[in-house]
């Protein structure tokens, strides 16, 4: 069994895999880092491997505590990987970006995808049928958004995500709620649009926090996995294993 966590920007999640199936799922925040990987080695006490991505502040010496009974990855830039990395600056590549592209590689052959990760940010990577990763784009997820207009404007209030009642907001609050979040869902159905266009055979990969609420307000077809960096994670440490 493996043990999988993703250290992201604002929170930590987790997952227990035996094979490519999950048993367990779980979100929590870094102060209760120990505590919640104890509780899932007691609850699965046949895990023997803990595999670690992270992007968030977490050093390495935070999971030194299991070395001693388990095997503990992190994946990393030197990982192999299951596609060619095209990326003009690969060096600056998020490793959260490179593992939901070689879950995409893995689990979607043959296939031109285009992974979109809403979370923090929204992050857009798209890799060709050749398994060629080319890159795409970053930008503001909700939450982001929300703040920005409240800490850069003097009188704008800081709102909480919800959804809009329709296009036309009839109150500041309703307007920034109109704003925000048709305003994302416009900004991922333009980039689907144009990737569509150009490319056949294609595939959309929706992930991230935000998966779920943003899914079914997209006018495209997608497939929706609020998991996918997780199960993306187990894949890329069973691609290392099987390639060293």
């Amino acid at each position: 069994m493996v043990l999988v966590i993703d250290v992201g920007n604002t929170r930590i999640k987790g997952a227990v895999f035996e094979g490519h199936t999950l048993l367990d799922f779980f979100i929590f925040d870094e102060n209760k880092l120990q505590k919640n990987i104890q509780n899932s080695l007691k609850k699965f006490p046949n895990v023997t491997y803990l595999v670690v991505s992270s992007v968030g502040s977490i050093e390495k010496k935070a999971f030194s505590t299991f070395e001693a009974t388990l095997k503990v990855h992190f994946i990393t830039r030197n990982n192999p990987f299951p596609f060619v990395n095209k990326y003009e600056t690969p060096h600056t590549l998020g490793i959260d970006r490179m593992v939901l592209a070689a879950g995409a590689t893995m689990l979607h052959p043959n296939r031109n995808r285009l992974i979109i990760d809403a979370g923090t940010c929204v992050t857009y990577d798209f890799i060709d049928t050749n398994n060629d990763y080319w890159g795409g784009a970053i930008a503001p997820g909700l939450r982001l958004r929300y703040e920005s207009l409240h800490n850069y404007t003097e009188k704008l209030p800081l709102l909480s995500l919800q959804a809009p009642h329709g296009l036309t907001g009839s109150s500041t609050e309703a307007s920034i709620h109109s704003g925000v979040v048709n305003g994302l869902v416009y900004e991922i159905d333009g980039f689907i649009d144009e990737y569509k266009a150009k490319y056949p055979n294609f595939i959309i990969i929706l992930t991230g926090g935000d998966a779920d609420f943003l899914a079914n307000r997209l006018k495209n077809t997608i497939f929706a996995n609020s998991n996918f960096l997780l199960e993306s994670m187990n894949q890329t440490f069973q691609y290392k294993i099987n390639n060293d």
